[in-house]
Formats: C-alpha cells, structure tokens, sequence
C-alpha cells in the first residue's frame, strides 16, 4: 500500500471561451497529448478517472459522462470512474487513481478533467451551477454567514462564491491589515506570470494601479483579481514503480502525497483549523517536508484574497505578514517561493472539473525544467493546493499535494 505513484505523463489545453468546443473533443485533446507525452498507446491505460462538475446541469448529461467523452478517444472497457467533488474534483479524482495504484488494481491509470462552462445562451443555469456548490438546501445560512462578517447582500451578476470571498477579505482586512493594495499585488504577480503560459486565457499583464482600476466586482475585488469562467481540460498518466521500471518511462515526478480532506464545524474566527491549514499538516508529514522546502507553489486562486490566505495557510507566511513579502517580491517568479507560476486561476482559468489537476499539470512541467519563460529555477519540490465548495464557514473539501522531481 506505500508504494510510489508517478506521473509519467501531463497535458492541458489552452483554456478560455471555447465557444465551439465540447466534452468530448475538449477530452480528446486533453488525452492524446498526454498519451503522448508518456509515450504510451491508449491500450495500457487500465483504469480512468474522469472530473467534471458542470455537464449535468449545463447539458443535461446525467451520468456516464466519462464513458461517454473517453469513448471518442478510444478508451473503453476498462473501469472508467466518474469523480465530482465542486472545484477539487481533479485532484479528488488524482487522489481515488493513486489508491487504485497503491492497492495494486492497476499500475497505470489515466486521469482526465473537463469542463465546457461558457454557454452563452443559458446564463442562468450557469450562475445556478455556482450555487450548487453551496447547502441549497440551506442558502439563508450561507448568506446569514456573508451578513455576519460584514458582508454584502450577494449580487445577481456574480457567482455568489465573490461574495463569500469578500466578506472574508474585509475581515481579514480588519483583523491582520491586509490590504486592498496587496490583494492587487497578488493579481499584478499572477497575470505576469500569466503572460508566460500559452495556454493561460489571459496573458496580458498588469500593474498594480490597472489592476486597482478595473472594474469593482465586490469590494474588495475589482475584476482582474478574480477567475473567469472557462472552458478546458487537463490529463495525467500515473503508474506505479513497477510500471516505471517495465516500460522505462522517463521524466517521471513523484508524489509524495496527496491529502484529502472535508470541512469540519468550527468557529469562524478558529483559523488554527482552516481545512486548507489541516491539509497541509497532513501533506506535508507524509511527505517528510517543511513550508520551508517548498520551491514552487501552485494555490486555488479563486480571488486573489484567496492567494493571500493560502500563503498563510500553507506556512509560507505568517497571519498578516504577506503584504511585506508581496513588496519584497517574495511570491514572484525569482523570488523566494514562487507563487503561481502559470498564471493561477486568475490569469490561466478556471474550468472546474480540469482546475486540480492542470494544477499538477503545471508543476510537472515546473519540476521537469520544461516550463520556459516561467521556469522556477531548480525547482525539486512542488505543491498544490486545491478547494472547493462552502460548507459552514470554508470550503467543503481541500486537497494539498506535494510532487517531487525524480
């Protein structure tokens, strides 16, 4: 069951408004290059995991959705699990591929997320699929929550996760003094990194006062520091050490773990037991890192508030201390720990079911020296850090993996 897991083979397509792409072909591209990438031919791949979150609600295609988009590249007759878990889906369906691994079901698997969400003429069922993300059952506690921390009324022209974002940037604002100029920061640091990625659906860079001039969503994001609505997708192949050592497939990155963890009830001024803090205590014990060993970090950057806030979860900073790292230049590419490196959910998109593992996608690239002009430089150590939902008072679920070059 300790066995190593390694990915051997990586792949993203560029994300943004692909108005005329589907599922299926937005998978197909996802798989054959990372396929290609390994160097292996579809018929090795014993078992598949297929993230998505939005098709059901946005097209109506209820069940089977990994049988029906892998069936275009080819790939069926073997176990196809279809994984849902809000934004962490990807790196969930990660997480279920390597304890298929670990438990000796299969020695190479094959994880795919895709995610079609710009349909132009059905808006309200994609404001409704970011509500979904939430107790629906229970909205009034989610917007009593909003309202208890200063919040404002939610918008009809946002998701309501903005909103949530907000209220707990104006918060932290008023507990650690963080600022409205360092969320900028942030959002000025990942849009140039942006610039860098290809396949990132924006890639033009921003100053800090742009980004303070743009458009305000809710205060206190303007619209550059918060992730678009995208389309795209994202593969991985992972094998097992025998694996590796049978077909000799280079470039492989190991995993030295994944944690995966649900909300607990807590109190909303506990941050000592913020899921994405629990989840990195766990990732990095198993692991056998410190924060301090971490040479590039890819975070869930719904907002750039929530940059701020995994930095110091994830043990890089202190509570309050980020703003003073942000004017050092810390979180840049060059800096001590870089943040983002491929332009973060702001810059790169936000395609639910594909944004996890294009995170891993990311870091493979990173800690095999493959990414060019945003190559962390001697990068041996990677982590991602990847939530999704709202339950209570933070996110329903978290992931936080750390990737290891060999």
């Amino acid at each position: 069951m300790s066995q190593n897991v390694y990915i051997v083979g990586a792949s993203m397509t560029p994300f943004g408004k692909r108005i005329h792409e589907t599922v299926k072909s937005l998978t197909v591209q996802s798989v054959e290059a990372a396929l290609q990438d390994a160097g292996i031919s579809k018929q090795a791949i014993q078992g598949a995991w297929f993230s998505n979150t939005r098709q059901q609600m946005l097209e109506g295609q209820n069940t089977i959705r990994g049988q029906i988009a892998l069936r275009a590249v080819g790939i069926e007759g073997i176990p196809i699990i279809n994984v849902e878990n809000a934004c962490a889906s990807g790196s969930t369906a990660v997480h279920q591929a390597m304890a298929a691994i670990k438990a000796g079901m299969v020695d190479i698997a094959l994880v795919v997320g895709t995610e079609k969400m710009v349909y132009k003429d059905r808006p309200e069922k994609v404001a409704a699929a970011f509500a979904g993300g939430t107790d629906i059952h229970d909205q009034k506690s989610v917007l009593d929550y909003i309202v208890s921390i200063g919040g404002e009324k939610p918008g009809p022209d946002r998701s309501l996760f903005m909103d949530l974002y907000a209220a707990q940037a104006r918060v932290h604002m008023d507990s650690f003094g963080s600022t409205q100029e360092d969320f900028a920061r942030i959002a000025a640091n990942t849009h140039c990194h942006g610039q860098y990625n290809p396949n990132a659906q924006y890639r033009t860079p921003f100053t800090v006062e742009q980004v303070l001039a743009d458009k305000s969503i809710v205060q206190p994001f303007t619209r550059a520091m918060c992730a678009p609505v995208s389309d795209g997708a994202s593969a991985l192949v992972l094998c097992s050490e025998k694996a590796l050592k049978q077909i000799g497939l280079s470039r492989a990155v190991r995993i030295r773990s994944l944690a995966l963890l649900s909300t607990i009830t807590r109190d909303k001024f506990d941050y000592a037991h913020h899921i994405s803090r629990r989840g990195a205590q766990v990732a990095y014990e198993e692991a056998g890192i410190a924060a301090k060993d971490i040479d590039v970090l890819e975070v869930h950057d719904a907002t750039a508030f929530s940059t701020l806030v995994q930095i110091e979860n994830l043990g890089l900073c202190e509570q309050g201390e980020v703003g003073a790292a942000l004017k050092k230049g810390d979180f840049k590419i060059g800096g001590r720990t870089p943040v983002n490196p491929s332009g973060g959910l702001l810059a790169k998109g936000h395609p639910v079911g594909a944004t996890g593992i294009a995170q891993m996608y990311e870091l493979t690239t990173q800690l095999r020296a493959e990414a060019g002009q945003r190559q962390v430089d001697g990068a041996r150590i990677g982590v991602a850090e990847n939530g999704g939902g709202f339950l209570g008072v933070e996110e329903g679920v978290t992931t936080v993996t750390v990737l290891e070059k060999v």
